[in-house]
């Protein structure tokens, strides 16, 4: 099965209409959701979206983003545990030179773990830790 990560840049491209990356996200998803078997995420990226989209789009958009993505089976989240998340911490030591978030290395941990190269982001921190961002 096919799988790629999706990470806060996207979520919240797709949905916030005034995000400046929303049309090519939205198309992307679109096609994304066909061609993938999986989308994955983890609870670190859903609640920065949660809390980005409640701030710009309010509460019921953040909240409905929140359920449809819960209940999807297309979507698989990812609890960062103690493990995942000493493996991010091994990530932020590698980049030291790279203003990678906590979110950012959990991210890569994960990808890692359950081998997927692919994201759908608008953050160039996946290029820097070595995997291939989507749709670019």
């Amino acid at each position: 099965m096919k799988k790629l990560f999706v990470d806060t840049s996207a979520w919240v491209a797709v949905v916030n209409r005034r995000d400046q990356y929303h049309n090519i996200a939205s198309t992307f998803y679109k096609s994304a959701f066909q061609e993938y078997g999986q989308l994955i995420t983890t609870n670190l990226v859903a609640a920065e979206t949660y809390i980005l989209l409640r701030l710009d789009c309010g509460l019921d958009v953040a909240l409905g983003w929140w359920e449809r993505i819960t209940t999807s089976l297309k979507v698989k989240m990812i609890y960062a545990d103690a493990d995942i998340t000493w493996e991010a911490v091994k990530f932020l030591r590698k980049f030291d030179d790279q203003a990678f978030s906590l979110t950012d290395a959990v991210s890569f941990a994960v990808m890692q773990k359950v081998k997927v190269n692919e994201a759908f982001a608008f953050d160039a921190h996946f290029v820097v830790a070595g995997f291939t961002m989507l749709p670019y």
